[in-house]
């Protein structure tokens, strides 16, 4: 038996292969067909070499890339793995490799771009799960505490400590059998990240004579990491908003060699002065740029990890550094000369990849519990069930024991008080009682945090559950598309007293305010009004002169300004700053009321939907690409981002949803944000785009009789009919 590439009726792919590597190989021939453009994409950022055919805004990523060292990483991760799990990834490449020249030949990016793909080596897939998810834990915002307690005071903190606008998140919720209609687990939910096009979750099933899998892989990386359903178990995962990489204060010198050359230092942990430092390791690369000069990138690393901001005074300071009068000295408060990042995957050479194919072999969740005892990041809650009704609810990944001032902001390299112990932080686990809730909260990952999601969608999530007393897996999507958004209440009730005196006009939007149901419906009027009236009051707030401090400045590198905009995170966090005292010197309330006439002077809009459109990140980005209107809000459970006050349009919001059942895995379901394929021509490209709209779900299909069958993956890509239900071809 040779291995068979089957499409259902959403041009899914379901693969069937006689063995495990058989089966890899057939997954990489699948995203070649599949998404040829996306992961050759994803493959030259995680090489520093978008900027090269993407153009100059692509730039910053590339030198971050670059400088963090992390194809370098990758290679570090490939040569720790088992022999059997490195395997499996070659396998993977070859598919990638032996399909992607003739699929790209098919896909019109490639020629817009005027590349050809290249060759993927076999650490190519743990490049790309590192740029996914680089940022993912988001180190930057390390950078914005430190300018915040530099400018507020440390006290400030708190107010402002919720997820941010390049945070991600997700929602997730379990069911023990006796919450169930069918007296069986069920396992729902759906990831929160940036929406891309082609969707960063491809549905798949992988079925050999060892095990058969559905579930959501990442396009480019083998297996099923995040979402899988083995018919006897199924797990998902939330980010844990753990806090597990760490940013330190450097101070770097040149200092001649032997031999005349230069060499990189930073001051050693041992001592200050005379013979205090000791070598880092410095090189020079160049990155292309369509439409420019090729950039001078030199990267640094030192014994805590890569320079990510700054670097050493001289010729050859990366494009992006800060100048730095002294190089010794550390830094104007919320300036940064040089800082670097350590991580678990730099420091441990290890992503753990060697779970992924024990996952898809897995039948109990002990299975599950015992290949996530490897994983290292990004640091995920993870949920599972099988069909004898256990249930798991833990934390996976690698969180170093260090002081704590490590997790609130950057540190000194020189401190020894600031070095990694070389222990790791237990992880948390609990007992499911009947249903279990993960939605980035300050849950169970508590202990190894400091920002997390406020917790509204947790208990909104835990409020509809306990509405009724059984839930079957047809009645998931209830939750899914709940568009109640429960701190509005709180913010209209403290900033719209009726005792103080508006214009008529303003009036009237208070009128509608209090009337208005507090969901966040794309057809709602009433949230289209609280919309505008919070992004006005953000934008009022940030231009208080008591916060003029936190203004980003011309030397921050752009690839961090996400997190550095204080407009974003004023806007993330009314509920916190609203509160009385929370500003000293800010007439909050007065800001409310004004930012109430501003926007009756202006005019709301119709709906929320109006403004409320899906923006989805692309490479080469369409022409006349279509916005369409979405539901929900940042702290809805139906999340759909913006950022208040800059701009209502959502570029993040649910990436996949599914539910998983565990008495009968045809009654599971799933839906995509567009569609199984990346081809702009392909039936398949946006189909699924309405019902993820409406928030319904596709369903799982598990008879193989009920697919139809593509030309074999040694076949040319796209043979065969791509859909439909008439049975074998």
């Amino acid at each position: 038996m040779s291995a068979r590439i089957y499409r259902d009726a959403y041009g899914i792919p379901h693969l069937r292969a006689p063995d495990l590597l058989a089966l890899a190989r057939a997954q990489g021939v699948a995203a070649a067909r599949d998404r040829a453009w996306q992961i050759e994409v994803e493959r030259r950022r995680a090489l520093g070499s978008s900027a090269a055919f993407l153009g100059p805004d692509h730039l910053p990523w590339d030198v971050l890339a670059r400088r963090v060292r992390l194809t370098d990483t990758a290679r570090r991760c490939f040569a720790n793995l088992s022999p059997g799990t490195a395997a499996w990834l070659r396998a993977y490449t070859e598919g990638v490799n032996s399909a992607l020249p003739q699929a790209a030949g098919a896909a019109p990016e490639f020629v817009r771009a005027g590349i050809v793909p290249g060759a993927w080596e076999p650490w190519a897939p743990l490049a790309i799960w590192l740029s996914h998810h680089l940022l993912f834990a988001g180190f930057p915002a390390k950078l914005w505490r430190d300018r915040l307690a530099a400018t507020l005071g440390g006290d400030a903190l708190a107010h402002f400590a919720t997820d941010g606008p390049a945070a991600a998140g997700s929602n997730g919720w379990l069911l023990g059998g006796e919450r169930t209609t069918s007296g069986l687990p069920l396992l729902a939910g759906d990831p929160h990240r940036f929406i891309e096009a082609p969707g960063v979750y491809q549905q798949i099933r992988l079925a050999c004579p060892e095990f058969d899998v559905v579930g959501l892989a990442v396009p480019g990386v083998p297996g099923i990491a995040h979402f899988g359903h083995t018919g006897g178990v199924a797990w998902a995962v939330t980010n844990a908003m753990a806090d597990y990489q760490d940013l330190y204060r450097e101070r770097l010198r040149r200092a001649p060699r032997a031999d005349g050359a230069d060499r990189a230092e930073r001051l050693g942990v041992e001592a200050w002065g005379p013979g205090g430092w000791e070598p880092a390791d410095a090189r020079t690369e160049t990155v292309e740029v369509a439409g420019r000069q090729p950039v001078t990138v030199e990267t640094v690393e030192t014994a805590r990890g890569p320079v990510v901001i700054g670097g050493i005074p001289g010729d050859h300071a990366p494009p992006e550094a800060p100048g730095a009068p002294d190089a010794r000295d550390p830094g104007v408060a919320g300036r940064w000369s040089a800082v670097s990042l350590r991580w678990p995957a730099r420091v441990l050479g290890a992503l753990g990849f060697d779970a992924l194919p024990a996952l898809l072999r897995a039948r109990t969740v002990e299975d599950v519990d015992r290949a996530m005892d490897g994983w290292v990041e990004p640091v995920n809650v993870v949920m599972a069930a099988d069909t004898e009704g256990g249930l798991l609810h833990r934390v996976a990944g690698a969180v170093p024991v260090r002081d704590h001032a490590n997790r609130r902001g950057l540190v000194d390299a020189w401190d020894p008080g600031a070095a990694w112990s070389g222990a790791w932080e237990p992880t948390p686990r609990a007992e499911v009682r009947g249903q279990a809730v993960m939605a980035n909260e300050r849950g169970l990952a508590a202990p190894l945090g400091v920002e997390f999601s406020a917790p509204h969608r947790a208990r909104r999530i835990a409020a509809l559950l306990d509405s009724r007393p059984r839930w079957s897996a047809a009645d998931m999507p209830v939750v899914h598309t709940d568009t109640l958004l429960p701190a509005a209440s709180a913010l209209l009730d403290r900033l719209l007293t009726p005792q103080r005196a508006l214009s008529p006009r303003a009036e009237a939007l208070r009128g509608e305010l209090r009337a208005w149901d507090r969901r966040m419906d794309a057809g709602s009027r009433g949230a289209a009004v609280f919309a505008a009236w919070r992004g006005a009051l953000a934008r009022r707030l940030t231009g208080d002169p008591a916060l003029s401090g936190l203004a980003s400045r011309p030397e921050d590198p752009s690839v961090f300004l996400p997190w550095l905009s204080p407009l974003a995170r004023v806007g993330h966090a009314w509920e916190h700053l609203t509160v009385p005292g929370a500003l000293p010197g800010v007439d909050v309330a007065a800001h409310a009321r004004g930012a109430l006439e501003e926007v009756a002077a202006a005019g709301a809009p119709a709906t929320w939907g109006d403004t409320h459109r899906l923006v989805p990140w692309e490479a080469l980005p369409a022409e006349n690409a279509d916005r369409p209107p979405v539901h929900g809000d940042h702290d809805c459970v139906m999340s759909s981002s913006s950022v208040p006050g800059l701009t209502d349009l959502s570029a993040r919001s649910s990436a996949a949803r599914y539910v998983w059942d565990l008495a009968c895995r045809e009654n599971s379901a799933w839906v995509t944000p567009f569609g199984a394929s990346g081809g702009p021509t392909d039936p398949h490209h946006h189909d699924q785009l309405p019902l993820w709209l409406r928030g319904e779900l596709v369903p799982v299909v598990t008879d193989w009789d009920a697919l139809t069958e593509e030309t074999p993956p040694d076949g040319p890509p796209g043979g065969g009919d791509r859909g439909g239900v008439s049975g074998r071809s």
